[in-house]
């Protein structure tokens, strides 16, 4: 069976990039992602231009100096990602999957433009001692000069005519231009919150991430009035609207154990600064109420009760909600979670999870539970994917009607349930946190994290 055409070594390194860029889908921190990634960074860039410089084409393998070839190579490649990467981070546009566009349309243009070759004496391509004292000699009388090629001007040696090697010219810089306008217009797209890989736009506050348009509007269709509103403004949590536990907290703390977690929330773990809500995860032993050690501490709000047996702060039926939020750049080990329970029975289903993140930082989990008629819990939901929701802030949000739940990331509908008895007709509470140990531990080199929020917002009809 004859091997395709586009099989070459060429044609290898030029798809390379996108190899790498199609591998960013995979979950974060896989190793066939981080082998794709790394292989392609640390050669392919290097390698293109290398191949683009080179007087002739012969192989580097019957070059001397293979050591120092792929030296250069290495420090080729990881100049041109670092020339990538800079002016992206400078302009507050980096995300791995942009450089990575950049640099894959950069090797493939690198790869496919032609350029004009001269023929290669088959004694250049023999170490130079197989030559002798007169190789130097011989060299330069074999080398061509003008008038000495035997193809007619403009015509690369070998090529049986001038007019074909015009025509892969030209498909070559066509695909080549077409390949970096379509990253260009990636680039473009990304930067407005629109596409799948959402980024968010550079905020104008200093030091602060920033915040993707649309903010903090209901982006389904209204009227609506604003019933709930924290900007954390202050220095403190707000304590008329926010408590630091479950409304089964037990005293000094609490946890979900339902999911074997292994952080016991406390107040101090909660943190209200220059416009931000942080929730921070630090390792540390705990001594639960429970009588249970936990290897974190960790911090979470709710509009629910300060006891058992206390009074919500707040709760809604029916509404919009949303909210800004920067979730952890080490994701692994950590279940942030933007979401609603049932203020009656102090426990689930009903649960809607406008926003879940469990071990990972680039894919959003929206689900609906509800019990059905065996008193069994049932659910739907879905991912939405990938997005870098660790370089910015992102505004999660629900639109909860009588007959329909609908999720929307940046302002875009991603998920809509429109089944009437899996709509939720009960009082909610409002709930963010941050578990840590959910599915898997944090691994041992990492001993703190932190969910911002830079506002929360409620509306209703």
């Amino acid at each position: 069976m004859r091997r395709p055409r586009w099989i070459t070594p060429r044609g290898v390194l030029a798809l390379s990039g996108w190899a790498a860029l199609a591998a960013t889908l995979l979950p974060a921190g896989g190793p066939l992602r981080v082998a794709l990634t790394a292989a392609f960074l640390l050669v392919c860039p290097g390698l293109a231009l290398l191949l683009r410089a080179r007087p002739t084409p012969a192989p580097l393998a019957v070059r001397p100096g293979r050591t120092a070839t792929a030296a250069l190579v290495v420090a080729l490649s990881t100049s041109a990602s670092l020339l990538v990467a800079v002016p992206l981070f400078l302009g507050g546009a980096f995300t791995v999957a942009r450089a990575l566009a950049v640099l894959a349309a950069l090797t493939t243009a690198l790869v496919l433009l032609p350029r004009r070759r001269r023929a290669v004496p088959e004694q250049w391509k023999r170490a130079p001692e197989e030559h002798g004292p007169q190789g130097s000699e011989q060299r330069r009388a074999a080398a061509p000069g003008p008038g000495r090629s035997g193809s007619p001007p403009g015509t690369p040696s070998g090529t049986p005519s001038g007019r074909r090697t015009v025509r892969r010219r030209a498909g070559g810089l066509s695909v080549a231009v077409l390949l970096l306008l379509s990253t260009a217009c990636a680039g473009a797209l990304t930067s407005s919150g629109r596409p799948l890989t959402a980024d968010p736009e550079p905020s104008d506050t200093p030091g602060r991430l920033g915040t993707p348009g649309p903010t903090d509007q209901p982006a389904a269709p209204g009227p609506w009035h604003q019933v709930f509103r924290d900007d954390f403004d202050g220095t403190t949590l707000n304590a008329s609207d926010w408590v630091t536990c479950y409304d089964w907290v037990l005293g000094g703390g609490c946890t979900n154990a339902g999911n074997g977690e292994e952080e016991w929330y406390q107040p101090g773990q909660v943190e209200v600064s220059d416009g931000v809500l942080t929730l921070n995860a630090q390792r540390g032993k705990q001594h639960g109420s429970d009588g249970r050690t936990y290897p974190w501490a960790s911090g979470m709000v709710s509009t629910g009760r300060d006891s058992y047996s206390g009074t919500p702060r707040h709760t809604f039926t029916y509404g919009y909600f949303a909210a800004a939020v920067n979730v952890p750049a080490e994701p692994a080990g950590f279940f942030p979670a933007f979401w609603l329970i049932p203020a009656a029975t102090r426990g689930t289903p009903p649960e809607l999870d406008i926003a879940e993140f469990p071990n990972t930082n680039q894919y959003l989990d929206m689900n609906l539970h509800w019990r059905t008629p065996d008193g069994n819990d049932a659910h739907v939901g879905r991912r939405y994917g990938p997005a870098e929701f660790a370089s910015g802030y992102h505004v999660l949000a629900l639109d909860w009607e009588r007959d329909s739940v609908t999720w929307y990331v940046d302002g875009v509908e991603r998920f809509k349930v429109t089944d009437p008895s899996q709509v939720p007709n009960v009082a909610m509470e409002l709930v963010i946190n941050l578990a840590v140990g959910y599915l898997q531990s944090p691994p041992p080199t990492v001993d703190t994290a932190q969910l911002h929020v830079q506002w929360v917002g409620v509306w209703q009809h």
